[in-house]
């Protein structure tokens, strides 16, 4: 079991799903869900290996690197991520 954490608080994440509910569970904001608006941005601050590789979504948003993030887009691998909300 994988896991997201945020400002001390700490969520589990079945390894290899999504990050949607567990972020959205941190307080992080999210509006489209499909990688366009960038509410979900987020900065890694740990772990970003543990994440997917970026992709064209991240890309086409301007993200180069794996320390700011779509939430949406993510999905981790397994391990440990820590986070700050992009805002």
């Amino acid at each position: 079991m994988a896991s997201i954490s945020l400002g001390g608080k700490k969520v589990e994440v079945k390894d290899g799903s999504s990050i949607i509910s567990a972020c959205e569970e941190l307080g992080i904001p999210f509006s489209c869900k499909d990688g366009v608006c960038g509410t979900c941005l987020i900065k890694v601050i740990k772990g970003e290996d543990n994440l997917s590789e970026p992709n064209d979504k991240e890309e086409a948003f301007g993200l180069s690197g794996k320390k700011e993030r779509l939430a949406c887009q993510c999905k981790i691998k397994k391990g440990e991520v820590e986070i700050e909300s992009g805002y």
